[in-house]
């Protein structure tokens, strides 16, 4: 069975879509990375309606703060100090 071939979404070059890949769909760890990194300073998006969180930071200019997961970690971690 032949491999399907595909185009790297970074660079266009053609890279085979394969567990082999461990890449894919990009060519190499490089373009992967460059797909990342764009990504992490936002230059890409999705398409979606803004929620009232991020309508009210734009009106703000501050960040929403979302401490429930840090204080749920926090508690984890108290307790099993304490036993």
């Amino acid at each position: 069975m032949n491999p399907k071939r595909v185009r790297c979404p970074q660079c266009g070059a053609t890279t085979e879509y394969d567990v082999a890949n461990t890449s894919r769909p990009f060519c190499s760890e490089r373009c992967k990375l460059i797909d990342l990194g764009a990504w992490a300073e936002e230059r890409y998006s999705i398409a979606g309606a803004a929620t009232s969180a991020d309508t009210d930071d734009l009106l703000t200019g501050k960040e929403h703060d979302d401490s429930t997961g840090a204080n749920l970690l926090s508690k984890a971690s108290s307790r099993r100090l304490n036993s």
